[in-house]
């Protein structure tokens, strides 16, 4: 009988590593250095997901959101980010346990991510070693970031699998709007960045509280 499922499509960020210290601190860096306050790490939470300009844009002050600024932030949170972002980035407990079994059980995987594409390749490759992904997709012009499905939807075609054979797991109801938007099947990591309520209410199918319980669904 064929399994029901064919490949695995990951968010990075709050899904397969645990970024936020990172992340917050070169934002943080930013703010500091053009003279705006700093957030505390949790405050993170909220902020990320929607790519790098959104989240600066989203760090500061309402009065200083003007296009100058959000690019020269944006540009320092990114040169700082390139040095630091393994300082305290971390695969989940259990993501590393779960790559494996899904490559022993013939299953594809793939990452699709808001961050730009140069750095989600770096951070796969520096904190995911060994483990061979068949498509690994970041922020890029030209492509519409979720959840536009756009992202997922050339996953499928480079991997050549149909949507409806995808589990898509990430952590926020963004990745469960580009999940069900391609038509495969939106389960919510519970370890995330965001919370149970704002997955359920973004079209989770799904939730999952450790990643080897996502063994069970396929």
């Amino acid at each position: 009988m064929k399994q029901p499922f064919e490949a695995v499509l990951f968010d990075l960020d709050g899904t397969l590593i645990d970024s936020l210290a990172d992340l917050a601190a070169a934002v943080n860096q930013a703010l500091e250095k053009a003279g705006f306050a700093p957030h505390p790490v949790d405050a993170y939470r909220l902020m990320v997901g929607d790519g790098a300009p959104v989240l600066v844009q989203r760090a500061l002050p309402p009065s200083a959101r003007d296009p100058q600024a959000i690019h020269r932030l944006c540009d320092a949170f990114e040169t700082y980010y390139a040095d630091h972002y393994t300082d305290h980035s971390r695969p989940y407990e259990g993501i590393v346990e779960l790559l494996d079994a899904l490559a022993d059980k013939g299953l594809a995987t793939a990452v699709l991510s808001n961050k730009p594409h140069a750095a989600t390749l770096r951070c796969v490759s520096t904190l995911l070693p060994g483990h061979r992904f068949a498509a690994v997709l970041g922020a890029r012009e030209g492509v519409a970031r979720k959840p536009d499905p756009a992202g997922a939807l050339e996953a499928a075609a480079l991997l050549g699998i149909a949507p409806e054979r995808f589990v898509y797991l990430g952590d926020s109801g963004l990745d469960m709007q580009t999940a069900t938007a391609a038509g495969m099947l939106a389960v919510g990591a519970l370890w995330g960045f965001r919370g149970e309520a704002e997955l359920r209410d973004a079209g989770a199918h799904l939730l999952v509280r450790h990643p080897l319980a996502l063994l069970a669904h396929l």
